[in-house]
């Protein structure tokens, strides 16, 4: 059974930092993507930043880029997101997502609804001021 969990969400203030976690089992690891995703009460997904599996290419949405660093541990099958400098903007549910590399650096910078095969269930992260 494909599996993505999210984990380290939590409830910080302005200019604070978290780490996510996303493990993953059930799939080929080194063969796909992962993205990260967010989504506020009443605002649509959205997507924040990417990373292929195999040679770590990289991609950022504009308004996390310098503040947030996405990588991986192919040992650990595990994604991470390090944020940093924490904004209100920044609040919603975190989701991680798999599809082959292609698609998923397609998905995340080109904004398409829809594309990637595997999603977790989400870590909510709650930036206050």
């Amino acid at each position: 059974e494909v599996q993505l969990v999210e984990s380290g969400g939590d409830s910080v203030q302005t200019g604070g930092s978290l780490r996510l976690s996303c493990a993953t089992s059930g799939f080929a690891f080194d063969d796909y993507g992962i993205g990260w995703f967010r989504q506020a009460p009443g605002k649509e997904r959205e997507a924040v930043a990417s990373i292929s599996l195999r040679d770590g290419f990289t991609y950022y949405k504009d308004s996390v880029k310098g503040r947030f660093t996405i990588s991986k541990d192919n040992a650990k099958n595990t994604v991470y997101l390090q944020m940093n400098s924490l904004k209100p903007d920044d609040s919603g549910i975190y989701y991680c997502a798999a599809a082959n590399p292609v698609q998923t650096l397609l998905v995340v910078s080109t904004g398409l609804h829809s594309g990637m095969e595997f999603w977790g269930k989400g870590t909510p992260v709650t930036v206050s001021s």
